[in-house]
């Protein structure tokens, strides 16, 4: 049976990469990929299993964590991290005109905020507005010459339009991971593993009890961070990414686990994954 892959559309996105990439990477014969608009309808296909898998980016060097995805992983604790790659980020600018009368630019909230600086020194005047995907904002500046995307160099082929400045992104280095989810745990090999808990009692001292946990197993944690509960104010969920490898493997990771429960009054383990760079042509 083909496996349908959802991810965040339409077409010529850098999810639609990681989608394929990913899907090649978990095996996946001859998969089908559905194109759905918007982060929370990604996440929907996969929760309510309208799709086997689903890609979404989770975090970004520049931006940080996608919290569209950290929140649905915490609401919907069925949904596991099967896989994990970290793919380079370069944009383009994208348009029917010339630079110098572009008055609107449009793309992803992400994208904008990740070439605010050049956008600022190079259309100071321009407005920004903000799409569901990057596909989006290239389908809605095409016929007009005073709008200008930001996306992918390839959707400049997909969509009939031209390049006119590439690279525009402020960090040269700027990078997004993309995560593929499934209701299945990950059987295979892990180097991460990922978990979110909120605590029983707000009081001092309670989270450095955990996270002393944490150093006591010798676990080196490579992420930490904190998003509100959405229950009350003051109570917040705190998300964990551990690094796993021969001293610190999944037996202690579930040792540890044992010790963290009884702190939390939620705890909701995402699953252990193999997380990888990969380089685009």
């Amino acid at each position: 049976m083909r496996q349908q892959v959802a991810y965040l559309g339409p077409k010529g996105t850098y999810a639609e990469k990681a989608a394929h990439i990913l899907s090649k990477l978990a095996n996946f014969q001859t998969p089908i990929f559905v194109p759905c608009n918007g982060l929370h309808s990604v996440i929907k296909s996969i929760a309510y299993n309208n799709c086997d898998a689903a890609v979404v980016p989770i975090e970004n060097s520049v931006e940080g964590a996608v919290t569209a995805t950290l929140d649905a992983l915490w609401k919907f604790p069925d949904i596991f991290i099967n896989k994990a790659i970290v793919l380079p980020i370069k944009h383009a600018l994208i348009s029917n005109g010339e630079l110098s009368i572009i008055s609107e630019v449009l793309s992803h909230p992400q994208a904008l905020a990740q070439c605010s600086e050049w956008l600022s020194e190079n259309l100071p005047n321009a407005i920004t507005l903000p799409t569901n995907s990057t596909s989006e904002a290239v389908n809605m500046v095409k016929g007009s010459k005073f709008r200008a995307a930001i996306g992918s160099k390839s959707l400049i082929q997909i969509k009939g339009l031209k390049e006119l400045a590439f690279p525009i992104n402020d960090v040269p280095g700027n990078c997004t991971r993309f995560v593929l989810l499934s209701k299945e745990v990950n059987s295979d090999s892990a180097n991460f593993v990922s978990f979110a808990f909120s605590l029983i009692s707000n009081k001092p001292g309670s989270l450095l009890k955990a996270l002393t946990y944490i150093a006591d197993f010798g676990f080196n944690m490579s992420k930490i961070e904190s998003r509100p509960s959405k229950r009350e104010l003051g109570e917040y969920v705190i998300y964990i990414d551990l690094e796993i490898n021969k001293k610190n493997n999944i037996k202690n990771f579930l040792d540890l686990k044992s010790q963290l429960k009884p702190l939390c009054k939620n705890f909701v383990d995402f699953g252990n994954y193999f997380s990888e760079k990969i380089e685009l042509d």
